[in-house]
């Protein structure tokens, strides 16, 4: 595991690659992911997002790249699903990834648990992890960055109820947060042209992550289909 202050130097200004594959997908598989992300980083990039904790063990024998880790899961009782409780804290441990993303929203998590008691919880049994919290408004931010978060991102703007139907990317979010914030924020979501990326880091971000733009070859190829056929 790289040192917290050494993370935050690799990744300042870069492109984090998200480097993910769900199990209805084409590239599911940790094997793949790992050589993703092994392309990415002679690409040029300064870090890999990447969801289980298994898809993290092949990746971090292949990269030495920070890895920003995460463990989707759904539950019935809860729209939480990023890293939502603290057994899939406790698996990612195992994995050893350098950031741990967990959902920053307002919304109630499995079992009913509050954001609050349960990051208190996380961050007392953890104390020397960074964790990022997944956000999708301004709100969540500024409250993440109170309970004690190390670095925020964009990540969930457009995918909870209240943000749905915005337009990604979020500029306008990410130049707020950038500017009010003291700890590092991350521009997440909706990414796809590097006229995009570039307007995003001009916001005053820390870093940028790219994720279904560069490895998610099956939704490149319908962005394709989809401008032949004059949908874009």
């Amino acid at each position: 595991m790289i040192k917290n202050n050494e993370v935050f130097k690799r990744i300042k200004g870069g492109l984090i690659v998200s480097c993910q594959a769900l199990s209805n997908e084409p590239l599911y598989s940790s094997y793949i992911m790992s050589r993703m992300a092994y392309a990415a980083q002679l690409g040029g990039a300064c870090g890999i997002r990447a969801n289980t904790p298994e898809d993290i063990t092949e990746i971090k024998k292949t990269v030495n790249l920070p890895v920003i880790g995460l463990f989707k899961q759904e539950y019935p009782d809860s729209e939480v699903y990023i890293t939502p409780t603290e057994a899939a804290v406790d698996a990612l441990m195992e994995s050893g990834p350098d950031i741990i993303a967990i959902d920053a929203t307002n919304r109630p998590r499995p079992y009913g648990a509050g954001l609050d008691e349960f990051f208190q919880k996380i961050r007392n049994k953890y104390p020397d992890m960074l964790f990022m919290g997944d956000c999708s408004t301004f709100e969540d931010a500024v409250h993440a960055e109170e309970i004690g978060f190390d670095l925020v991102g964009t990540t969930l703007c457009g995918y909870t109820e209240e943000t749905k139907g915005i337009e990604l990317p979020n500029i306008k979010l990410m130049e707020e947060l950038a500017g009010n914030l003291t700890v590092p924020v991350i521009a997440e979501g909706g990414i796809w042209t590097t006229k995009q990326l570039k307007a995003a880091l001009n916001t005053g971000v820390y870093a940028a992550v790219v994720g279904t733009a560069i490895t998610r070859p099956m939704d490149i190829t319908k962005r394709f289909v989809e401008a032949i056929n004059g949908k874009e």
